[in-house]
């Protein structure tokens, strides 16, 4: 159980700070773009910008630390309950606000402090009430289903959010999140892990549903960083990759939490969500600051 915690703090850690990175890529990419192109900075996404902001030395790096939490955040999901190793790494949340206030210039107010403080003691009650994980065993159709419903949201979603421009921020961060949730699920039903066997493990679609979510949810997250607040963001991802991946723990894959924790469980996992939805609802865009006044002209040398 350490093991599992210290694994999802890191991964936790990794993720927060390779959001930030990411952001501050998307939006150097995206300041390049809007004038060259003669928009607005926070207009809606194309193929082109995300790919410029991919190119960025911040973006590069915070990528790498995407995928070292990635690692982290796969076998903290072997470690642990789902609910649990999935809120702990949506923590990553309280990194990006912290760095945010250093790297991206954000101004936190009272509410999101008070709605960080929230999430932060939620996972203490989380931790706390943690039981055993379950076993992961699922009906090879259920891996089906899974690639399936992965397909369907990584793609229709960025299809939805391409149509609907600068004002699918919220639900491009919520379906990354979807995604990475349904890539932590991928990861604990996976067979040939344990022992290993490598064709059972390129037989299995939840390898797939690894790869198309991981990827799917990649890509809406750096749109969601291009258009919207990166706290917003970040916190319509806790939702999509918390929520339904320890649902799906607790209801299908045996997680549970300690004898009698039950209810502390449930409390604190209902905190924590409703946390990183209040830093969502709390937070403001980097776009909605007022901006600088503009230096007045100086007169040429002699004329009054």
């Amino acid at each position: 159980m350490l093991i599992g915690l210290l694994t999802a703090v890191a991964a936790s850690i990794c993720y927060g700070t390779g959001s930030v990175l990411q952001a501050v890529g998307s939006r150097k990419s995206a300041r390049r773009e809007a004038a060259d192109a003669g928009v607005t900075q926070h207009g809606g996404p194309s193929l082109s910008s995300t790919a410029k902001a991919a190119m960025t030395w911040e973006f590069i790096v915070g990528t790498i630390l995407d995928f070292v939490g990635f690692g982290l955040g796969a076998l903290a999901a072997r470690l642990l309950p789902l609910f649990l190793s999935q809120t702990i790494i949506s923590a990553n949340l309280v990194v990006t606000a912290v760095l945010g206030i250093r790297l991206l210039g954000i101004r936190l107010t009272r509410a999101e402090w008070t709605s960080i403080a929230v999430v932060c003691s939620a996972l203490i009650l989380l931790a706390a009430a943690a039981g055993p994980e379950g076993s992961g065993r699922t009906p090879m159709a259920t891996h089906w289903w899974l690639l399936a419903i992965s397909l369907l949201l990584m793609v229709g979603g960025t299809v939805v959010v391409r149509l609907l421009g600068a004002r699918a921020a919220i639900l491009a961060g919520l379906l990354s999140g979807l995604g990475f949730g349904a890539l932590g699920v991928g990861v604990r039903v996976l067979d040939g892990i344990d022992p290993f066997d490598p064709d059972a493990l390129v037989c299995d679609p939840a390898l797939y549903t690894i790869l198309v979510a991981g990827t799917g949810g990649m890509y809406l997250h750096t749109v969601a960083l291009q258009i919207g607040s990166v706290n917003g963001a970040t916190a319509a991802l806790v939702v999509g990759e918390t929520v339904l991946p320890g649902a799906i723990g607790v209801l299908w894959l045996g997680d549970s939490s300690r004898a009698g924790f039950g209810w502390p469980a449930v409390a604190g996992f209902v905190l924590a969500v409703a946390g990183a939805v209040a830093v969502a609802w709390f937070g403001r865009s980097e776009s909605d600051a007022p901006a600088p006044a503009p230096l007045p002209e100086r007169e040429p040398a002699g004329v009054r």
